[in-house]
């Protein structure tokens, strides 16, 4: 069986549709097993036999979208990558903090080209783009909160509802959650 996180965009855990446990049932009622969530912001893990991770991400959204009225994106992701990111440490000596924020930006199209920005922002550095996860890593300067930086702004521009982003600290956690899944 394959570990899966789905990582679910627009996710507000005060909207009481959007709860961990009816995100959890969503997924329970699609027939994947061992369901678990990490924090409060649409990070599911699941075991499931199937391997087809856009027929995944489609059918995830579809319940969703049925169920809860949840319109944002689905990314899925397999324990591999996830691990093997994390394993090339691409952050290596920074650290994750409350004015400085490790970011990892998943991409739903996989393989497609991407354009780094040179220069995006004086608030962000762009550590670069994983190919193999499909994923931006950045270091956004978060020292003034309600202030979007303005990669952060491209990257929806170009992407859309296409991409979510994580804390390099939610992506270990949810590491952490799908290898303890049997």
């Amino acid at each position: 069986m394959g570990r899966y996180t789905a990582l679910l965009r627009g996710i507000a855990p005060s909207n009481p549709n959007m709860t961990n446990d009816k995100l959890r049932g969503v997924l329970e009622g699609l027939g994947l097993g061992s369901v678990g969530s990490v924090l409060a912001s649409g990070n599911l893990v699941f075991g499931t036999g199937e391997t087809d991770v856009p027929a995944l991400e489609g059918r995830i959204q579809r319940a969703l979208t049925a169920e809860l009225g949840i319109p944002g994106g689905t990314i899925v992701r397999e324990l591999g990558e996830l691990r093997a990111l994390l394993d090339r440490d691409p952050f290596e000596g920074l650290t994750h903090g409350r004015g400085t924020y490790l970011t990892v930006t998943f991409r739903k199209a996989r393989g497609a080209d991407v354009t780094v920005p040179e220069d995006p922002d004086p608030r962000t550095r762009v550590v670069g783009y994983d190919r193999e996860a499909d994923a931006f890593l950045a270091v956004i300067d978060n020292s003034e909160p309600g202030r979007t930086p303005d990669f952060m702004a491209w990257l929806d521009a170009t992407y859309g509802k296409d991409i979510t982003t994580r804390t390099w600290l939610t992506v270990q956690r949810i590491v952490t959650k799908l290898e303890k899944i049997p």
